[in-house]
C-alpha cells in the first residue's frame, strides 16, 4: 500500500519545482504585456489604412477617390521606408539595452504619431502643412513600429517554453489581428451607430487616432512591468565581436530571413490591408459592407495563429511554410478572379476566409523560424531588420501596386504579382533548414 503523510511528513517540494511555480506567472504576466503592446501599436499603424477611405479628401482635394487613396497609401508608404531605420534604432538598442526597455520606447513613439494625425487640420485650413505633417506622424509610426515587431517577437520568443514556442508565438499574429479587428470593430461602430457617413468624412476619422495615443499610453505602462529575458541577460554576460562582425557573421541567415518574408509580406498586405478596399473598389461592395466582411473573417483567422504555430511545435516550422507557399502559389489567381466576379457579401467573405487561411502558414510561424536562426547577442536586430527591409520594399507598397495596376485597367496583373512573390518564397521553404530543435537560450546560431 502507498504510504499516506501527515502535512507534518509530507515531502517539501525541491527549491527548483517551487522556483519554476513561482515564474510561471511571471512568465505569463510579460506574455500579456508584450503581445497587449503589441497589439496597440499595431491598431495605431493600420488605422491609418483602414480609415483612410475617409480622411483622404482632407489631406489631398480631388474629384478622384481613386487619385486620393492612391496619395494616403503613397504616405503610408512613408511609413514603410522608415521601419528598416526603425528597426536598427530599436534592435540594436534591445541587443545592447534590453528587450523590455526597447520595447518601451517603441510604444511611447507611436502614441506620439498617432497624437499628430488626430489634431491636424485639413488642407482646406493650412494648406501644404496638412499633408506634410501626416508624413512626419507617418514617420515616427513606422520608426516605432520597425523596432516593435522584431522585437516583440524576439522577447515573446525567449520567454516561452522551449516546447511550446510556436503555439505562444502564435499569439503574436493575434495581436496583430486583434489590432487590426479593433480598428475595423471602431469602425463599424462609428459607421452604424455613432456617425453619419458625412460625419466620418467631416471630424469622425480623427476619433481612433485619438484613441490610439491614449491607448499607447496604457501600453506603456503595461511594459513598464514585464521582466527581462534570461537569453539578453545570458547574453550581456559574453564577450564577442562587434555588432557588425557578427551580422556580417551571419549574412547567410539574413538573406534566407530575407527570402522566408518576401512572399507572405506581400500576401499579408494583399489578403488582410488591401482587401478592404478591393472589395469596395473591384467586388462592388459598398463600404459598410466590406467592412463587415473583413472583419468577419479576421475573427475567424485570428484562433488559426496558435493553432497553426502549435502544429508546428508538433511538425516543424518548415512544413508550416511549405503549405503557405503552396497554396498562395497555386490558388491565389482563382481565388481574386472569382471574387471580382460575385456581388454577393457572403461569397466574398468565404473567398476571403479561405485566403487567410493560406496565410496563417505564414503568419503563424515566420517570425519564430527567423528569431531560431540567430544567436542573442544580435537576435532583435537580426530578426527584425531583414523583415523590416522586406516589408518596406514590399509591403508598403502593396496598396500602391494593386491601385496602380486597378487604375490602369489591368487589375488581374497584380494577382500574378501576389503569385510570383510566393512562388519565390515557396523555393526558399523548401530548400530552408528546420529550427524548431535549436535552443535560444545562448548564442548558438
Amino acid at each position: 500500500m502507498t504510504k499516506a503523510f501527515t502535512p507534518a511528513e509530507r515531502p517539501a517540494a525541491s527549491p527548483a519545482a517551487g522556483e519554476a511555480q513561482r515564474a510561471k506567472p511571471v512568465r505569463i504576466q510579460s506574455i500579456i504585456g508584450g503581445l497587449a503592446g503589441n497589439l496597440i501599436e499595431w491598431y495605431d499603424f493600420l488605422a491609418y489604412s483602414i480609415f483612410s477611405i475617409y480622411f483622404a479628401g482632407a489631406f489631398f482635394p480631388s474629384d478622384n477617390p481613386t487619385v486620393q487613396l492612391m496619395n494616403t497609401a503613397a504616405i503610408a508608404a512613408v511609413g514603410y521606408i522608415a521601419r528598416p531605420l526603425g528597426s536598427w534604432m530599436v534592435g540594436l538598442y534591445a541587443d545592447r539595452r534590453g528587450r523590455k526597455s526597447a520595447l518601451t520606447g517603441s510604444v511611447l513613439t507611436m502614441c506620439i504619431g498617432s497624437l499628430i494625425i488626430a489634431v491636424t487640420p485639413g488642407y482646406g485650413t493650412i494648406g501644404i502643412f496638412a499633408p506634410i505633417l501626416l508624413i512626419v506622424a507617418r514617420l515616427l509610426q513606422g520608426l516605432s513600429m520597425g523596432g516593435e515587431y522584431g522585437t516583440s517577437a524576439t522577447y515573446l520568443s525567449e520567454v516561452a517554453p522551449a516546447h511550446r514556442r510556436g503555439f505562444y508565438l502564435g499569439f503574436l499574429q493575434v495581436s496583430v489581428v486583434a489590432g487590426q479587428l479593433l480598428a475595423l470593430g471602431l469602425m463599424l461602430l462609428m459607421q452604424h451607430v455613432l456617425l453619419t457617413s458625412a460625419q466620418l468624412h467631416s471630424w469622425g476619422w480623427r476619433v481612433p487616432f485619438v484613441l490610439g495615443g491614449l491607448l499607447a499610453l496604457f501600453a506603456l505602462y503595461m511594459r513598464r512591468n514585464v521582466t527581462e529575458t534570461a537569453a539578453f541577460e545570458s547574453s550581456v554576460k559574453e564577450r564577442g565581436p562587434g555588432v557588425a562582425q557578427q551580422m556580417l557573421d551571419h549574412w547567410r541567415q539574413i538573406v534566407l530571413a530575407i527570402g522566408i518574408t518576401v512572399g507572405g509580406t506581400v500576401a499579408f498586405y494583399t489578403y488582410t490591408i488591401y482587401m478592404q478596399k478591393f472589395l469596395v473598389n473591384s467586388v462592388g461592395l459598398d463600404k459598410e459592407a466590406s467592412t463587415l466582411v473583413s472583419a468577419a473573417a479576421l475573427l475567424l483567422y485570428m484562433p488559426l495563429q496558435p493553432l497553426f504555430g502549435f502544429i508546428s511545435d508538433l511538425v516543424g516550422r518548415r512544413p508550416v511554410l511549405i503549405f503557405f507557399g503552396l497554396c498562395c502559389t497555386f490558388f491565389s489567381v482563382p481565388l481574386f478572379n472569382a471574387m471580382s466576379h460575385t456581388k454577393d457579401p457572403l461569397v466574398a467573405f468565404a473567398l476571403s476566409l479561405a485566403g487567410l487561411v493560406m496565410l496563417s502558414g505564414f503568419t503563424s510561424v515566420h517570425m519564430l523560424a527567423k528569431t531560431e536562426l540567430f544567436p542573442a547577442r544580435i537576435r532583435a536586430l537580426a530578426v527584425g531588420l531583414p523583415y523590416a527591409l522586406t516589408t518596406a520594399i514590399l509591403g508598403g507598397t502593396t496598396e500602391f501596386v494593386a491601385l496602380n495596376f486597378k487604375a490602369s485597367g489591368h487589375e488581374p496583373w497584380f494577382y500574378w504579382y501576389v503569385t510570383a512573390w510566393a512562388a519565390a518564397s515557396l523555393i526558399v521553404y523548401i530548400r530552408m533548414p528546420e529550427t524548431r530543435h535549436r535552443t535560444l537560450s545562448g548564442a548558438a546560431a
